[in-house]
């Protein structure tokens, strides 16, 4: 409503004029929008699985591309909020999945609440529950594939733990780099889906670009073996895995990337429309 009320007082026209820029005025499509929201019955519930959770808006950009996709789809979104580490302390905090219509686990840094983040991935893959996972998130679920389902014993990152089976590692092209900002993966980068994939249908067309901001990656040499048990890498950027999707799942899809950047209240992004949409069906 906010941007409505300022153009009601003609802010954008001195704004514009301001910024020596032609104003350009044509509030339709966003007053169908704010018409919409108001309209809204359908509800689906998330859950949110993060370690930041007291304080919300360290994922406002998550929050927010969740109300677009839920426009998008007529509903509205509620999240609920999920510490991490209560999965691990606490056998019983896993009930609280049982509630909601989905799970996504975003991305981060750092080992703490990655084992719980790690159950409520299980608990979506083994229940049939609709599935989201961003950045760390995505590397979060190759790891519980690679230790559940292909049967990698000690499975992890070699961010978090010397292990036998670093399923997801620094590529051999970032070895020896010693400023941590040049293994880092920032800004925009292409990916190429796999075609007929549950990605190509999100998206709807065979190349992307989205936003990046992370530095391990899922190590190449265990792609064949997860792939072999039914968790497939359909978006990639030569030798990194930028998607992974489950195709016998309801829904479940990881991007290395951070959708969330890219999400607009007019436009939302391709994975979270998808996902609230899996979310109503369910």
């Amino acid at each position: 409503m906010v941007p409505l009320l300022l153009e009601d007082e003609n802010f954008d026209e001195h704004l514009m004029k301001k910024l020596h820029l032609k104003p350009k005025r044509d509030g339709r499509e966003w007053h169908k929008m704010v018409e919409e929201m108001a309209g809204l019955t359908k509800k689906v519930k998330v859950a949110l699985i993060g370690k930041y959770t007291e304080v919300e808006d360290a994922y406002l950009s998550i929050k927010e591309a969740l109300k677009h996709a839920g426009i998008e789809n007529g509903c509205t979104v509620d999240i609920v909020w999920v510490e991490a580490e209560s999965l691990e302390k606490d056998p019983k905090a896993v009930k609280r999945l049982k509630e909601v219509n989905g799970i996504l686990v975003p991305g981060g840094f750092g080992t703490r609440g990655t084992e719980g983040k790690m159950k409520a991935i299980q608990y979506a893959r083994e229940h049939n529950v609709p599935f989201l996972g961003l950045c760390f998130g995505m590397q979060l679920a190759v790891i519980e594939f690679a230790r559940n389902v292909v049967e990698l014993g000690g499975a992890n990152s070699s961010e978090m733990a010397q292990t036998e089976h670093p399923v997801i590692d620094l590529l051999p092209e970032q070895v020896g780099v010693e400023e941590m900002g040049g293994t880092m993966r920032l800004g925009n980068y292409e990916a190429v889906l796999k075609k007929g994939s549950l990605a190509h249908k999100i998206y709807g067309k065979m190349k992307i670009v989205e936003r990046h901001r992370h530095r391990y990656e899922v190590n190449p040499k265990y792609i064949d073996v997860i792939e072999a048990k039914g968790m497939y890498f359909s978006g990639r950027n030569k030798n990194r895995m930028e998607i992974a999707e489950i195709p016998s799942h309801r829904f479940f899809f990881a991007s290395q990337f951070h959708p969330e950047f890219t999400s607009r209240p007019e436009r939302a992004s391709p994975p979270f429309r998808a996902f609230v949409r899996a979310m109503l069906k369910k």
